[in-house]
């Protein structure tokens, strides 16, 4: 079994709202290291990045902190590259959701190296598929799909070592409710696979994550990239940018069984957890339950 390897990123610099930079806190304070290994997990800590303060300063030319987003998501590349080095399975902590620009970069540099086959799941509640010219904030935790299929600023695009770091049949959003209208068309123009809410209403949870995961096989290296706000506001209330009508507890508990079921996961971000928003800390235990469900928790023994 392998090792699971925590890395917290602190920071909230591509959001408008403060509060995500306090998430792998949160989820230490959930006892996340402690409940793993009482699953049969070896997991280590690495602590957290130290990158750029946020400097709370308004859009240049319709991005929001390009500079120390940059140094964030090299760190986090970095990072995440080594203890795919070291045989680890790494676990980011955010830290808001721009994070994944560094994260799966890092991930498709290894899958590239070792000939693995890269299916990223995108659960999220928005499909993140801003340019700065589309975007109507200039916040960066609502572009990294497009930086990461090579549309937005080079600083950002070339992190990993290849533009684009992976192509749209490579990524399958899951849960999707928010999208702007720009960001619309774009996201025809890549062609990206999308189960969105709709998606779910009409053929249930089980269905979506049938089609959602259907190629994966032993050369798969499965990155699933979880933005906390998938979840119906009801249920998880702390993140910055809630959207009402999201995946129930039940549903979201199938997501993560199903995916626990392929037996292929080799990587995973939480992202954008805010204790400022939750209440005693609840989302980020829920968080905890979750991630043990997505690692093989199972109600019964099942094959």
């Amino acid at each position: 079994m392998r090792t699971l390897r925590l890395i917290g990123a602190p920071t909230d610099i591509g959001a408008s709202r403060r509060g995500a930079s306090m998430g792998p806190e949160a989820l230490r304070v959930a006892d996340f290291q402690h409940v793993m290994q009482r699953h049969g997990w070896a997991v280590e800590d690495a602590g957290d990045l130290s990158g750029p303060p946020n400097p709370q300063l308004p859009p240049a030319n319709g991005l929001r902190h390009l500079e120390q987003v940059t140094q964030w998501n090299r760190l986090v590349c970095d990072a995440v590259q080594a203890a795919l080095h070291a045989g680890r399975l790494p676990i980011l902590m955010g830290g808001d959701h721009a994070l994944a620009i560094g994260s799966i970069a890092a991930v498709a540099r290894h899958c590239r190296d070792t000939g693995k086959k890269l299916l990223v799941l995108w659960l999220d509640a928005h499909a993140d598929a801003n340019t700065g010219a589309s975007s109507p904030t200039g916040n960066i935790h609502g572009m990294p799909v497009a930086c990461l299929f090579g549309e937005g600023p080079p600083e950002l695009t070339g992190i990993g070592g290849q533009t684009p770091a992976l192509t749209p049949d490579a990524m399958r959003q899951i849960g999707i409710r928010s999208v702007d209208q720009e960001e619309k068309q774009h996201l025809r123009t890549l062609g990206l696979q999308i189960f969105d809410m709709r998606h779910i209403d009409e053929y249930g949870m089980r269905q979506t994550m049938e089609q959602a995961l259907a190629g994966i096989d032993e050369h798969t290296h499965l990155h699933v990239s979880f933005d906390i706000d998938f979840l119906d506001p009801a249920v998880a209330p702390g993140v910055g940018t809630a959207v009402p009508g999201g995946p129930t507890y039940r549903e979201t508990q199938l997501c993560m069984e199903m995916i626990a079921d392929t037996g292929r996961l080799a990587s995973l971000d939480l992202m954008e957890l805010n204790p400022a928003c939750d209440v005693r800390n609840r989302t980020a235990e829920l968080v905890v339950e979750l991630v043990e469900s997505l690692f093989g928790k199972s109600t019964l023994l099942r094959r």
